[in-house]
Parts: C-alpha cells; sequence; structure tokens
C-alpha cells in the first residue's frame, strides 16, 4: 500500500490511524474573513442605525409598495363597498393580492392559512363583529376589541390594500387549513354572490 505525503508538518494528533497534518487556510480567505468582520459594525451603522428606509425589510416593502401602485393603476382606487367586494371575490388575480397583503401583514394573528392563532379563525362561519362583507374593510380599517385587532387604515400604503385583503378574508370562509382554532362568534348568512357593479374612482 503506497503512503501518502504532505509537505505541510504533522501536529501530533492521530485519530484511528490517520496522521493529521497542519494545512492552514490560504492566505486570501483569512484577509476576506478579517475584512468582513470589520465591515460589520459599518454595515449595522448604515443599514439598521441610519435614516429610515434603508434596511433590506425597508427597501424591500418600498418595492413592494410601488409595485402594487402600478398594479393598481388597472383597477383605479375602488370604492369599499360591497359591489366591489363581491367583483373582486370572482378574480383570483385580485384574491392573490389580497393574500399577499394578509401574508405580509396579519399572519402572526391569524395564522399562515387564516385559521387562528392570536386572533380568531377566520376558515369557518362564525364571526363577532361581522354581519356583512363591508363589516371586514370596517374592522381591518378600525380595529377591533381595544386595539388587540389594530387599525390598518394608516398601516396599510393605499385603500386598495385594505379592500383587496378584506377581499381575501372573506374568500377564506370554507376553506379547511390545516391548523384551526375552535368557533369564535355566532354564524352569519354566506356572503352574496352577486350585487350591482363596484364603482371606481379614476
Amino acid at each position: 500500500m503506497s503512503t501518502l505525503t504532505n509537505k505541510e508538518p504533522p501536529v501530533g494528533h492521530s485519530y484511528d490511524g490517520i496522521q493529521e497534518y497542519d494545512n492552514p487556510l490560504p492566505g486570501w480567505w483569512k484577509w476576506l474573513f478579517w475584512v468582513t468582520i470589520a465591515a460589520c459594525p459599518f454595515y449595522l451603522m448604515y443599514f439598521h442605525g441610519g435614516e429610515a428606509g434603508r434596511s433590506v425589510a425597508d427597501q424591500f416593502q418600498t418595492a413592494l409598495s410601488e409595485n402594487t401602485k402600478k398594479q393598481y393603476k388597472e383597477i383605479g382606487d375602488l370604492t369599499p363597498d360591497e359591489a366591489t367586494m363581491v367583483k373582486y371575490l370572482q378574480d383570483p388575480k385580485w384574491v392573490n393580492v389580497g393574500q399577499s397583503i394578509f401574508r405580509s401583514n396579519c399572519v402572526s394573528c391569524h395564522g399562515a392559512e387564516g385559521g387562528g392563532n392570536v386572533g380568531p379563525n377566520l376558515c369557518d362561519d362564525n364571526y363577532k363583529a361581522v354581519k356583512s362583507l363591508t363589516d371586514i374593510i370596517k374592522v381591518v380599517n378600525e380595529g377591533l376589541a381595544g386595539g388587540a385587532m389594530p387599525a390598518w387604515s394608516k398601516r396599510l400604503s393605499h385603500q386598495n390594500d385594505v379592500i383587496l385583503v378584506s377581499v381575501y378574508v372573506a374568500s377564506l370562509r370554507g376553506s379547511k387549513p390545516a391548523t384551526a382554532k375552535g368557533p369564535d362568534g355566532s354564524p352569519i348568512p354566506a356572503w352574496p354572490t352577486s350585487s350591482a357593479e363596484p364603482t371606481q374612482k379614476m
């Protein structure tokens, strides 16, 4: 059996007959490591301790908001009424926009699938402060339970955000999330399936 040779000196350790040699990391790797450490304080000060909007999360939210505004040019400013909600409940594209808003803001309280966490289950037929579709918009806008459900009217960047996330919440009714809380509130009638043509503020 041939014997492997190594130009580096052994360090005196042997594991199961395997001799350990002193093979240092390349010099360029060490310098890159130390440069990275030296740059960390400046990175933290600039992106996390400087002006608002510099962090990666802030930049992402800004880009997302700008992209959403471009999409909203297609539909204009929606009116927060039942007709609008009925229409967009039947449009998967805009329901998905509402879903993205929900996942960015509502998951911590209502769960990823709307089954409830700290907040109530949004997937069954039981509601506490909702009797109609537009009541969902009111709850999202004004909040509920003394701030337990925060008012999102000033947190979301556009009124369409409020309406479309409300549409998505309405669409969750009857779905079967993997994890769901028990009923909270009382059963209410099914959502309407048709209404007058919604208006848009152009």
